[in-house]
């Protein structure tokens, strides 16, 4: 039986991967800032199955709260082998490009606040020589786009903040894996007019239960993304910068 935290519970691609962690079978532990609505989600996912489930409710850029939480999780489910990291927000560009004290909070909710429960998992992985991490990330980190570069950029020190770890931890014998959405039919893009490249956060969550159960490392989801993203990846700064992306 597994033990994994959830971070960022209520996201719809973490309500989506829980799903299918219950019915594994796994020991739960929920971390979300809605009370009313990690209570609905647990019951839920207790009926499919999962072994045991807590929720802990906590704004998670309070980052003085992250050691106490992950200790809980630890002392309550007697051990942890899993650690999702789901939270985020889609950044206001045109408000962050304005405001200096919007781009930090969103990059504080996007990054800061990933990099401190990061490191504290890490550390507690790499002492017990097992565990396997998840952190979603985005294909808006692979390059800046003016629609977008707050939430890009802060992804991007996501990405590469994984690929150190990776790095880090490899011979320790903890995974990181890093999942790199495209677009997401998720109540946050609710006001997006959707077309062919949106995916189902179902979608997502088979591809993350997927990369877990084979040791995967960087992950596009849909795989579609890998290939699109190596062609944006391609084109000339002097071509790039005139594009509207």
């Amino acid at each position: 039986m597994k033990k994994t935290i959830i971070f960022g519970a209520t996201s719809a691609i973490a309500q989506e991967t829980a799903k299918i962690l219950a019915q594994n079978g796994h020991a739960l532990f929920l971390v979300g800032r809605n009370k009313e609505k990690l209570k609905i989600i647990a019951d839920d996912l207790s009926v499919r199955g999962a072994h045991k489930i807590i929720t802990s409710t906590v704004d998670i850029n309070n980052t003085s709260e992250h050691s106490a939480i992950i200790q809980n999780a630890i002392d309550e489910m007697n051990g942890l082998d899993i650690a999702l990291i789901a939270h985020g927000t889609l950044s206001n560009q045109k408000a962050c490009e304005i405001s200096y004290t919007e781009a930090y909070t969103e990059f504080k909710t996007n990054c800061l606040s990933a990099i401190s429960l990061l490191t504290l998992i890490a550390n507690h992985f790499e002492q017990q020589a097992s565990g396997t991490i998840i952190a979603i990330s985005s294909v808006a980190g692979d390059r800046g786009r003016q629609s977008n570069y707050v939430y890009g950029s802060a992804k991007a020190a996501i990405s590469i903040f994984l690929q150190g770890l990776r790095n880090r931890l490899h011979k320790k014998n903890v995974r990181v894996i890093t999942i790199k959405p495209g677009f997401v039919d998720t109540p946050m893009t609710k006001d997006f007019e959707k077309g062919i490249l949106w995916a189902d956060p179902s979608v997502i969550a088979q591809g993350i239960i997927k990369a877990i159960e084979k040791k995967m490392d960087v992950v596009y989801l849909p795989w579609f993304w890998r290939y699109i993203m190596a062609v944006i990846k391609l084109i000339p700064e002097r071509l790039f910068k005139r594009l509207s992306l």
